[in-house]
């Protein structure tokens, strides 16, 4: 199995747990809770910030000492858009589940930005459709750019099946602003119906010999989080499938500029 994708553990509890000395690398870090109703996930941000996504169910929330309410809503990933929740370094934070909960924390380095604690909510979150033909996929940014945050990028996509997306092959690994940005990178896979598969690709440009420093290519289940610490990273759901993913990105710079792969950059033409 390759070494770039982490199966989750079946059941309930926490399910997944990458962090940057396990992933080999500074920035990203992400976990999964699947809890039963009336369980709960906590933890403390330290020197990082997180952004708490709730993907399905509804549950009690409280950070940095405050009652946040019951957020949540949605039962599917593939159905509307997410609640979530900011929470700067040098917090607390916990959710109790009152529905079977499924709740991602993107993490990545606090820079002393002071910022409060705030509630994502789904009227705040912008969507767009990238791409075209077997191409289109529909993007919903949760923690983009443009929103407060030290280091976190965080956006859901839905990919139907069928289609590809995080094409035509792109990567952001060179801290070579303003042209590329460097983003270390995770995404958590979540297919419709379940029993389904998808499939990415995580590879290096090729040297003067046709050799590829990194060349991954990975058969996708219900569950799975993929790695990315560099290179292109595109992804096919197959046919009768849908493939919904969460990233999770940050770096030296919260911004994200890619480069396309030279050889399929005529596709953004097409």
């Amino acid at each position: 199995m390759s070494k770039l994708l982490v199966k989750a553990d079946k059941g309930h509890g926490h399910v997944a747990h990458v962090t940057p000395q396990s992933a080999g690398w500074t920035y990203v870090g992400f976990d999964l809770h699947r809890l039963k109703p009336g369980e709960t996930a906590s933890g403390k941000t330290g020197d990082r910030e997180v952004c708490l996504v709730f993907v399905t169910g509804k549950g009690k929330a409280s950070a940095g000492g405050k009652e946040l309410g019951l957020l949540g809503g949605r039962m599917s990933p593939f159905e509307g858009k997410p609640w979530s929740v900011y929470v700067p370094q040098g917090a607390d934070w916990s959710v109790t589940a009152d529905t079977e909960l499924e709740l991602a924390v993107c993490s990545a380095p606090g820079l002393g930005g002071g910022l409060p604690v705030r509630v994502i909510r789904p009227d705040d979150l912008g969507q767009e459709v990238r791409g075209k033909g077997t191409n289109t996929r529909y993007v919903t940014n949760i923690l983009p750019e443009g929103k407060p945050a030290d280091s976190l990028l965080v956006v859901e996509v839905i990919t139907p099946g069928g289609h590809t997306s995080s094409y035509p092959p792109h990567k952001h690994d060179q801290d070579n602003l303003p042209a590329e940005s460097y983003l270390e990178e995770t995404y958590y896979h979540r297919l419709n119906p379940p029993q389904g598969f998808a499939f990415q690709r995580v590879y290096t440009d090729a040297d003067r010999n046709g050799v590829r420093e990194l060349d991954e290519a990975m058969a996708i289940e219900d569950g799975d989080v993929v790695l990315v610490p560099k290179g292109y990273h595109p992804c096919a759901a197959c046919h009768g499938y849908d493939l919904y993913y969460l990233n999770v990105m940050a770096g030296p710079k919260r911004t994200w500029k890619f480069h396309n792969a030279a050889e399929h950059e005529w596709l953004m033409k097409a």
